[in-house]
């Protein structure tokens, strides 16, 4: 399944960025992002089911990724440069309770256990959906908060990099 996004004013927003160091851009791309997504977090929060462990507490919105996600991620996006990532969904530290969240959110089918309970009969998981049903709510909305922030944000950092400028200029 694939879904499309039209967005305009991003050539502007661009135009803009270029005025900024890489260095200053790539921050204001993490501040942003991080900024726009956070209420997607929080609705895929809430609508997390309550009995599984620390899964609502092991939603978060960060630039990292587990060991496995990394190496797919790497294999999927090996020619993408993107100059700043963000991701919103459970971590899997083992201490938070986001490991078993795919399981949460697809279900799982009848199957027979291994490991300690070996030879068990597990009737399977009905699906209980969080993520998808929050970006579905939510990526319109989103998708313009990431858009005005990433105009506000831009604006203030050319705004600095200009008063940086005029005083060193001034010192001579």
């Amino acid at each position: 399944m694939s879904v499309t996004v039209k967005i305009d004013g991003l050539k502007e927003l661009d135009k803009q960025l270029e005025l900024l160091t890489k260095r200053a851009g790539k921050g204001v791309l993490r501040r942003t992002l991080r900024e726009a997504a956070e209420p997607l977090a929080e609705k895929a929060r809430a609508l997390a089911p309550d009995d599984s462990g620390n899964l609502r507490g092991s939603i978060t919105v960060s630039t990292k990724l587990d060991e496995r996600q990394s190496r797919m991620h790497r294999r999927m996006f090996r020619d993408d440069k993107a100059s700043s990532e963000m991701f919103v969904g459970p971590a899997y530290d083992l201490g938070r309770g986001g490991r078993h969240a795919h399981l949460v959110e697809f279900g799982t089918a009848p199957h027979i256990v291994g490991g300690k309970f070996a030879g068990a009969r597990h009737p399977g998981t009905a699906p209980q959906p969080f993520m998808r049903p929050a970006w579905d709510a939510d990526q319109q909305q989103m998708l313009e908060r990431l858009k005005a922030k990433l105009w506000d944000e831009i604006q203030k950092s050319v705004a600095r990099a200009e008063r940086k400028a005029a005083r060193q200029a001034a010192k001579g």
